[in-house]
């Protein structure tokens, strides 16, 4: 007793001081970032023109390391089994609650084996069209849907990936029976909408901005809370009448499960000070997302569970199932 005692004291007075100090004295050496998409996907391009104002920030070199696979698992996976030092992050989607919603077997859970520490941007979609079809609105769309019975086609940028979510959600929505033509990604769901193989598709925003100006498919609605400040001609799901369709999915900053409160908060603040800043504004504002900078943890964690939530619903709606 009088051994474990005298053992008690001796952590309190010789190593608590030290943990306290290694963890007040985050960061001391290079920060590597994991970002779980293939270089020039829109989260690496936001990623890649935050790094010099981070780096500023926290004072040390940050490290972008790519580490594509799996719809995100792949990276996720890498930084779950990491030490939980904050020194390896993540950065990943919310394709993650999707791949759980589907019920996908991956290496992690969702979100028990990390750490959340701020959503970063939120990626909003648009709903767009074939231009020769008339129909101006999502309710238009709707009522041409109906008429026909089912015979609709609609595209996304893979099975189980956001734009597939987003669509079915917008089913669950309305009613509306529509077949799913899936593809290999962004890039070749808008060409089977540029060409008229699909009636519509939901499309992120960075994708579908430049086709819409350029007159090749025409834009009915976005799915962020406010319209776009880069196309604010374009009315949102909620002012044309579907409450509550706030689709856009969150990319934010994970660490390993059991990252210590200290380091938790001052990567928070340290990411929220980067998002504040005009230059890092202007150089997102082209990406067409909606920056947070108001996140935490709490309100991190609050986000993804809801979130899960709402695309579990989805995909027992819509049976979307791992393929």
């Amino acid at each position: 007793m009088i051994f474990n005692f005298l053992k008690t004291i001796f952590i309190l007075i010789f190593v608590w001081p030290l943990l306290g100090f290694a963890q007040t004295d985050y960061p001391n050496k290079p920060i590597k970032i994991i970002v779980a998409w293939p270089p020039s996907s829109g989260i690496d391009i936001v990623m890649r023109r935050m790094v010099d104002a981070l780096k500023e920030e926290l004072g040390q070199t940050i490290v972008v390391e790519n580490k594509a696979g799996a719809a995100g698992a792949l990276g996720a996976t890498f930084v779950a089994n990491a030490p939980a030092d904050g020194y390896t992050l993540l950065f990943n989607s919310a394709a993650m609650n999707m791949l759980a919603a589907m019920g996908t077997q991956t290496a992690y859970k969702m979100p028990e084996s990390f750490t959340p520490i701020v959503n970063v941007f939120s990626s909003p979609m648009v709903l767009v069209s074939y231009p020769a079809l008339d129909v101006k609105t999502p309710q238009d769309l709707v009522a041409m849907a109906t008429a026909k019975q089912g015979d609709m086609f609609y595209a996304s940028s893979g099975y189980g990936a956001p734009s597939h979510f987003v669509a079915e959600l917008f089913r669950a929505r309305t009613g509306i029976k529509a077949t799913l033509i899936p593809t290999k990604g962004s890039p070749e769901a808008m060409l089977e909408q540029i060409t008229g193989r699909v009636a519509f598709h939901f499309a992120v925003a960075s994708t579908a901005l430049p086709p819409v100006r350029d007159g090749r498919v025409k834009a009915l609605a976005v799915t962020s809370k406010e319209r776009l400040a880069i196309a604010p001609e374009i009315p949102t799901m909620e002012e044309l009448g579907y409450p509550n369709f706030n689709a856009s999915y969150w990319n934010g900053i994970f660490a390993p499960k059991g990252l210590p409160q200290p380091i938790t908060d001052r990567l928070a603040l340290a990411f929220n000070k980067v998002l504040a800043k005009a230059e890092v504004q202007e150089k997102l504002l082209s990406t067409a997302n909606v920056l947070d900078g108001n996140s935490n943890p709490q309100k991190f964690m609050r986000l993804i569970r809801d979130d899960l939530q709402v695309w579990s619903d989805v995909a027992k709606f819509a049976k979307i199932k791992p393929e």
